[in-house]
């Protein structure tokens, strides 16, 4: 499985959304470390996007969870690390904890998908303003990782609602920093389903930002950095 790794230090996996690859979350975060020495991001491509091939053998929710598990064991061993999860990433994120919550020291979660059957999500009518900062954004990323996805594998999954979830329910308790980033404006996971799960996170801090769609940040990037931020001191700073 690709993957890009910058830095060094405590590691953070970035898991993108279902068929995104590594390149859109490690351009949103990598300014934010700065100011944050001492981390060793990896940004994940998992399987059938970016430069990851498809795995036949995957064809649900369980495996693909279970070859990004393998990934971050190869990389980080027995060693404690961080999880960002954008969109389908914060399922895979969420089940990641469910299995081990006393490895992870903290869980970001953009734009998160909590309710996997569309059709029960609570979303907003309006979606963003199609801005030339939007329509870039889809060019530069999200045009780029469709081209690149094998669509008729992670369509097979994504088709099924039984395939698309996964077997176990990943709700569980997490007491160590959260960050939950919604946009109001997002008419694909919305924002009112996060805000549901937030009595399981009882250090998270949790955001709705205004105008933003599910491709966040795209007008608030530097208020979306100020909260990276601000939720990565609470993680090395844990008795402040």
């Amino acid at each position: 499985m690709h993957y890009e790794s910058f830095g060094e230090g405590r590691p953070i996996i970035f898991l993108p959304g279902w068929g995104g690859d590594a390149g859109e979350g490690r351009d949103v975060h990598e300014a934010v470390f700065d100011q944050h020495p001492g981390w060793r991001r990896i940004y994940v491509d998992p399987p059938g996007t970016g430069k990851s091939p498809a795995i036949p053998a995957i064809t649900n929710q369980d495996g693909m969870l279970a070859a990004i598990l393998e990934l971050i064991a190869d990389l980080t061993g027995t060693e404690p690390f961080a999880l960002a999860g954008t969109s389908a990433g914060g399922l895979h994120a969420r089940g990641i904890i469910r299995r081990d919550p006393s490895r992870v020291l903290g869980l970001l979660l953009r734009v998160p998908g909590i309710v996997v059957d569309r059709s029960q999500r609570t979303l907003p009518v309006d979606g963003p303003a199609a801005t030339e900062a939007w329509r870039e954004k889809q060019r530069v990323y999200y045009d780029v990782a469709e081209a690149q996805a094998d669509l008729e594998f992670l369509g097979r999954i994504q088709g099924d609602l039984a395939t698309y979830s996964l077997s176990e329910d990943p709700t569980t308790r997490f007491n160590r920093p959260t960050l939950i980033v919604t946009g109001r404006r997002d008419t694909m996971t919305g924002y009112a389903d996060a805000w549901s799960i937030l009595d399981d996170y009882p250090r998270a801090t949790y955001v709705a930002l205004d105008g933003e769609g599910h491709e966040l940040p795209v007008r608030s990037t530097a208020v979306y950095r100020a909260l990276v931020s601000d939720w990565l001191d609470r993680i090395e700073h844990p008795d402040a």
